[in-house]
């Protein structure tokens, strides 16, 4: 008896361990969700989304780089040439006349980088707004304005005005009508359209080429 009483005392105390009480899995979350754990790391996972979201490729006032600016016009550029050296050919065809390849490469050199330039600012001025190039409520309105002068002076030139005159002028008119036209909303575009038919129904115009 004495040495199991001895061998009882001599045992070893219960470890840390087997002294810690054990926390329900209800505990746990409420504890968890005080300390604001999870809060953190919804909020750097949030700003990582952000980072990696941003265009790298625009600038702080959110204009798009020069490149792309350059670039967006040079798309627009090549068929509103193309359309341009038609209109050239067409009015040429109209009266009869059979221009060499030097002079229509002539007539291009001479116009095309004005159209450039008018391409480029009239895309450049709409990205100065929160709304990307033609949606810009100010540039919508400066083509729709221009759309109702170019096409009537057109339409006239073709009927009112001189075989040089149309020759000279009428591709030109032509190409930037179609540019105000293209680059409008449908509503205002419709509506351009429609007042410059009513005005040439109404003046007795034809536009014949």
């Amino acid at each position: 008896m004495p040495r199991n009483r001895k061998a009882k005392s001599q045992a070893a105390p219960p470890s840390a361990a087997d002294q810690t009480t054990e926390i329900s899995e209800d505990e746990q979350w409420r504890l968890i969700q005080e300390s604001g754990v999870l809060q953190k790391i919804s909020q750097s996972d949030a700003s990582k989304g952000n980072i990696d979201t941003e265009d790298p490729s625009a600038d702080v006032d959110g204009r798009p780089p020069l490149a792309d600016e350059i670039f967006s016009a040079v798309i627009l550029l090549i068929p509103f040439s193309f359309f341009l050296l038609l209109m050239d050919i067409l009015i040429h065809q109209q009266y009869a006349k059979r221009p060499s390849a030097g002079e229509f490469a002539e007539h291009l050199i001479n116009s095309v980088p004005i159209l450039f330039i008018f391409i480029f600012y009239s895309q450049s001025i709409c990205c100065l707004a929160p709304a990307r190039y033609k949606a810009n409520t100010r540039m919508q309105i400066a083509l729709f304005l221009l759309s109702l002068g170019v096409g009537p002076r057109m339409i006239w030139l073709i009927n009112r005005g001189s075989w040089l005159v149309n020759m000279r002028q009428c591709p030109r008119f032509a190409t930037i009508w179609l540019y105000t036209v293209v680059q409008l909303d449908l509503a205002p575009a419709v509506l351009s359209l429609a007042m410059i038919g009513g005005w040439s129904w109404w003046a007795g115009m034809k536009l014949i080429l």
